[in-house]
């Protein structure tokens, strides 16, 4: 249910296999109509998790944890770790390129080109992307990005008042809005053997702050409601131990640095970093109070911003072509750290927005 989100096929096969292996019932596979009432009661859940967790409330809790084939709180907890977890990896595993088996349906093969005249063509297509690369992203590679972090370090710090701090975040989530996430001229059509897991498949993402309107969602402050000191609490209380692996989880991705950019040494990368992460929150509505978002227009180059967005937001357009376009001059594994911070970040804001709306149905 969660990878058919994303029409991620090979985390759907994988799962699918993994299910057998296990001695589950192969009527299940037959789709979402095939499995028990009280998993199918997921769907309004993992279909809001998956695009627009901000419409995640307590309502939604109060329908599964009440009334026949009910969850219990434990259970819910359970079931949207997962669901949010699978979610996230849809997003690693497309802006990572990884593809179904070659033995899987979809599968990844490599076949040789034979026709001299059709090497041709292909060269030069790829010599065409590239020249649209170099046209789309004009920004600077590793030395500018690394003067202006020390820009940011050097110069003083000032005083904002909070509604400066509030207008640079509101600055920065319109800013993304105008970011139009990638075509879908790539993306696999959808296969009966994946739409078997979805329901409602035309609900996707829209942008928290839409253009020219007033929300009538409140932005998520991290300040009223954190992952430290809410989240972690809740859901380690309601399925043992789990807040801990979750936490362990975000800090290492958060943390992990070699202390390098590109051929360089000995950088500090904390503020490239954290900015990232609390870019990625922004896409979700979450504004954390004690960050400056004027430094994420200083550090993430748009075509950087416009990844971000795409493997977060609609990871299932990604290409390869997207991953090659931001970032010149760094090493693939610092353009992988940027989809493990994905990953967690997303899982880290659905999490907060389904625990605040337990947490509201508790009290």
């Amino acid at each position: 249910m969660a990878a058919a989100r994303h029409r991620c096929l090979h985390i759907i096969r994988l799962q699918e296999n993994e299910f057998l292996l296990q001695g589950g019932d192969p009527e299940w596979l037959k789709g979402l109509h095939h499995i028990p009432q009280k998993l199918q009661h997921l769907n309004d859940l993992n279909k809001k998790l998956a695009h627009r967790p901000w419409l995640v409330t307590k309502d939604d809790m109060q329908k599964l944890l009440r009334g026949e084939d009910n969850w219990s709180l434990s259970e819910l907890v359970h079931a949207i770790v997962l669901l949010s977890h699978f979610h996230a990896i849809c997003s690693f595993a497309y802006g990572c390129g990884v593809n179904p088996e070659v033995d899987c349906d979809g599968g990844f093969t490599l076949s040789a080109i034979n026709d001299s005249t059709e090497a041709k063509d292909n060269n030069c297509q790829n010599s065409a992307d590239h020249d649209n690369l170099e046209v789309e992203n004009p920004e600077g590679g590793v030395e500018e990005l690394m003067q202006k972090m020390k820009r940011l370090e050097e110069s003083e710090v000032e005083e904002h008042t909070q509604e400066e701090m509030v207008e640079r975040f509101e600055k920065v989530e319109k800013q993304s809005v105008e970011l139009l996430p990638h075509s879908e001229e790539h993306v696999n059509h959808l296969k009966a053997d994946v739409s078997k897991y979805i329901g409602d498949p035309d609900f996707s993402y829209e942008d928290f702050a839409k253009r020219g309107s007033i929300s009538t969602i409140p932005t998520f402050r991290v300040q009223d409601y954190s992952w430290e000191d809410h989240g972690y609490s809740l859901v380690n209380r309601l399925y043992s131990d789990i807040g801990s692996l979750l936490d362990d989880k975000f800090r290492v991705a958060q943390d992990l640095t070699y202390n390098t950019m590109g051929m360089q040494r000995n950088v500090d990368t904390s503020s490239l970093r954290r900015g990232i992460w609390n870019y990625i929150h922004c896409m979700f509505g979450i504004r954390h109070d004690d960050y400056d978002y004027g430094e994420v227009n200083q550090l993430l180059e748009r075509s950087l911003k416009a990844y971000i967005k795409t493997a977060t937001c609609f990871p299932e357009r990604t290409t390869k072509k997207h991953f090659d376009g931001f970032w010149r001059g760094f090493k693939h594994s610092e353009k992988v750290h940027v989809n493990v911070m994905i990953l967690e970040a997303r899982m880290q804001a659905e999490l907060l927005y389904a625990l605040r709306a337990v947490m509201k149905y508790m009290t």
